[in-house]
């Protein structure tokens, strides 16, 4: 099975826009960037350290205190 050249992957993408279109592909590339956007903030958010500021400038830290203890 050797390498493919660059005519083996031309034939590949007229036949594959062929099937799916133009339209689709696009549509398809733009779904996969926005999974990949997201993915990406998802990761940033979590690697957050605690006490630091969002971007709306909140806190994620839980400030109270401790009234009562109970046993369990």
């Amino acid at each position: 099975m050797g390498s493919f050249s660059i005519w083996h992957w031309l034939i590949v993408l007229v036949i594959v826009v062929l099937i799916f279109g133009t339209k689709k592909l696009r549509n398809m590339g733009s779904d996969v960037g926005g999974a990949v956007k997201n993915f990406k903030d998802a990761m940033n958010e979590g690697a957050q350290k605690p006490g630091s500021l969002d971007d709306r400038g909140n806190s994620n830290t839980v400030e109270g205190e401790v009234t009562q203890k109970s046993k369990q």
